[in-house]
């Protein structure tokens, strides 16, 4: 670096407003972070710098935003591992949450191309406690600007803290929503489809092959003899069972069928088009085929019922599949029984 970079000189309420309108209206974090972090080199006269945001999952610094800084700097520098423990003086930063003047820059990666270092510390206070969220650091051509004008900079990084703090929770909130609804359409113990997510599509499946005038299969699967898996180990050898089966028919069943969970021990296939028998006597055979649970062998029996001969309705397709599926299981288990068609 040839020399210092020329500070542009704002009163501390034009720096203030300009700052919080970067975080009020900045598209998105990484929007945020480099409009308060150019704002901050502007201010001190810095060449260079850098943002990193803490993943406390993973206990890592992860560089969030560069300002100027060398694309082989950048590259070399995008993650400083084992935070609460580094000697890496941005590690530092985040443990001891207070600001860092360095003298030789070439002890912070990302600035190494400076000669002098300031790392400010992005800093929240949840339930009265002090929370290092992440780093701003920049770097300088020169000496270090005065003590009262790196000070004049710390309300940037609290700002920075801030915008850090609220994409957080809004992505967590986002997280948990997400959550909320896998937890609404989908089974806990098989991640199936759930039997209130199976209605929606059977209804929605039914419609489409009426629309269309194309087959559509229903496929009721019970587990034989669970009750007596059950004796033999417990409910978590039921579980086990379950979770096999249900494993073997979501990554056997094709690309257009829907598998969900029905019932206790009881699964559904919907499978569009002509080859519902087919792929009904194929899933059979492969939970036959599966490890005994606690010397228990684990079988299905199956009925199938199919639109429209056997029923135009959900109801009525249901019903014909279960009354197969009873014949199957009185005929001894381990197979595939076709509904009557009705007239």
């Amino acid at each position: 670096m040839s020399g210092d970079r020329q500070r542009i000189e704002r009163t501390d309420g034009q720096l203030l407003a300009a700052a919080a309108a970067a975080v009020a209206r900045g598209d998105d974090l990484d929007d945020q972070l480099a409009q308060l972090l150019g704002l901050a080199a502007d201010s001190l006269g810095a060449e260079i710098g850098a943002a990193y945001i803490l993943d406390a999952d993973h206990d890592e610094l992860e560089l969030a935003i560069t300002l100027r800084v060398g694309d082989e700097d950048a590259a070399g520098s995008s993650s400083v591992g084992d935070a609460s423990k580094s000697h890496d003086p941005l590690a530092d930063v985040i443990r001891s949450r207070h600001p860092l003047e360095v003298d030789d820059a070439a002890h912070i990666a990302i600035l190494r191309s400076a000669r002098t270092a300031l790392a400010l510390p992005l800093v929240v206070r949840r339930d009265g406690i002090e929370v290092a969220l992440g780093v701003m650091a920049l770097g300088f051509a020169g000496p270090l600007p005065s003590h009262e004008a790196l000070v004049a900079a710390e309300p940037l990084a609290d700002l920075a803290a801030v915008a850090v703090e609220r994409a957080l929770a809004l992505s967590l909130g986002s997280e948990r929503a997400e959550w909320f609804d896998r937890l609404a359409h989908t089974d806990p113990l098989t991640g199936l489809a759930n039997r209130r997510t199976l209605d929606q599509m059977l209804e929605l499946e039914v419609a489409r092959a009426g629309r269309q005038g194309v087959p559509l299969s229903v496929t009721i699967l019970e587990l034989d003899g669970f009750s007596e898996i059950q004796k033999a180990g417990g409910n978590t050898a039921g579980d086990e069972a379950l979770r096999r089966v249900a494993q073997l028919l979501a990554e056997s069943v094709r690309l257009v069928d829907a598998v969900a969970r029905y019932g206790n021990e009881q699964f559904i296939i919907l499978a569009p088009g002509p080859d519902g028998l087919i792929v009904a006597e194929r899933l059979v055979r492969g939970i036959a085929a599966l490890p005994p649970v606690e010397g228990k062998s684990i079988s299905v029996s199956a009925g199938i019922a199919s639109f429209p001969l056997d029923g135009r309705t959900p109801e009525e397709l249901l019903a014909a599949a279960d009354s197969a599926m009873n014949s199957a299981r009185e005929a001894g288990g381990g197979r595939v029984a076709a509904a009557p068609a009705t007239e």
